[in-house]
């Protein structure tokens, strides 16, 4: 049997005819359907990835939610945050010499103004171990309180080889101190000069003199005093106060070998926000409601800090705030600490006729003042009213 494309092809069978035949199109449809029948096939079984370059390209992959996230590349992120991280790192340890080279640099500026200022003094302690003593005792003075001075002098302060030997065998040291002037080197610092060299018992601080400066005084007296003499206290005395050093002396051996220690006529006044007041108080905002006190602290006239309050002083000299008021600035001082707050009434008598009824009833009393005076009331002429009624033998040790 033979296909004739385009013809019938005719078979007989059972007397019928039956005829059948294919189209050329239906051929030609027949063969490029298999062809490409073929050709996806072959590609689903035999495909080949393309080689992706994954420093150029970004290649995408379907989240959880059908979300497309790029692909990052990891190592160019963690070589960027290694050297974020150095640079910081570096950056702060530049930082932090810095700091180191400044605090080295005001040290040494303070050091080299205190080996000038004792140059000067004629007591130079370059080579200068700190002296081990019982107790300093700086008795705050002014340029224009040269007559005060003497007060002192001649009745309770002993003067001369007395006063070495005090210092040599009770180790009690006794110094008046004092900064300079606004203009170092004039006539009020020559004439300072000139007392020191008669009576040898001053301590010079690299300050400028000022009544409202006292504060800032009174902070670099314990700091220069720390540096110089090893002592297990430190006092602080106007120069219009009467004291009893026998007294003192008794009364500070009590608390010798104790830790942060402050000793005084403890007290809280009011805080005086109005101008033209005497002790005006510039921050009184700082303490609350109009009408409140001051914390708790010792009345300016004299006080005593052990040495571990006035190292911490010394050593934080330059962050710790002085207020308007000395005595308020060192109370301030101690805030926070756990300072050990005694509150010695001795130490703040009444002249006489107070201080002569206490000694008479045999508690004699180690400093005197009048309280209406801040001090006793025209020191130069009543000290020795106050020595002969109250003091103490002066040959006492």
């Amino acid at each position: 049997m033979r296909l004739k494309v385009g013809s019938r092809m005719q078979r007989s069978g059972n007397g019928g005819n039956v005829s059948s035949g294919f189209s050329t199109k239906l051929v030609s449809l027949l063969c490029i359907a298999s062809f490409c029948f073929g050709v996806f096939v072959v590609n689903r079984l035999w495909s080949v990835p393309d080689l992706v370059d994954t420093d150029n390209n970004i290649a995408a992959s379907t989240g959880k939610y059908g979300i497309i996230n790029p692909a990052i590349n990891c190592d160019h992120k963690k070589m960027d945050a290694d050297r974020r991280s150095h640079a910081i790192k570096t950056l702060d340890e530049t930082i932090y010499s810095l700091e180191m080279q400044l605090a080295a640099a005001r040290e040494a500026k303070a050091e080299n103004e205190k080996k000038a200022t004792d140059a000067k003094s004629g007591n130079d302690t370059s080579n200068y171990n700190a002296q081990k003593v019982f107790f300093v005792m700086g008795i705050i003075t002014a340029f224009s309180s040269r007559k005060r001075r003497d007060s002192i002098r001649e009745t309770w302060m002993p003067q001369g080889h007395v006063l070495k030997k005090l210092e040599k065998e009770k180790r009690i040291v006794i110094r008046f101190v004092i900064g300079h002037s606004a203009t170092p080197g004039g006539v009020l610092d020559r004439a300072i000069d000139a007392e020191e060299a008669e009576h040898k018992d001053f301590l010079r601080l690299n300050h400028v003199e000022g009544y409202h400066e006292l504060s800032s005084k009174t902070q670099i007296y314990f700091s220069t005093a720390v540096s110089k003499w090893d002592a297990d206290m430190y006092i602080k005395v106007d120069d219009d106060v009467h004291v009893n050093l026998g007294i003192l002396s008794s009364l500070l051996s009590r608390h010798q070998s104790k830790p942060r220690i402050y000793i005084g006529c403890m007290k809280s006044g009011p805080v005086l926000g109005h101008k033209g007041v005497k002790y005006h108080e510039p921050e009184y905002w700082k303490f609350g409601e109009e009408g409140n006190k001051y914390f708790r602290h010792a009345t300016g006239q004299i006080y005593a800090i052990s040495k571990d309050l006035a190292k911490y002083i010394s050593v934080n000299r330059d962050i710790l705030h002085k207020y308007a008021n000395e005595d308020v600035s060192l109370g301030s001082w101690f805030i926070g600490l756990d300072v050990n707050h005694i509150d010695e009434r001795s130490m703040c008598c009444g002249t006489p006729p107070d201080c002569e009824w206490k000694a008479q009833a045999g508690n004699p009393c180690a400093a005197s003042f009048d309280w209406s005076c801040s001090g006793i009331c025209k020191s130069v002429e009543g000290m020795e009213q106050v020595h002969q009624l109250c003091g103490e033998d002066r040959d006492i040790f």
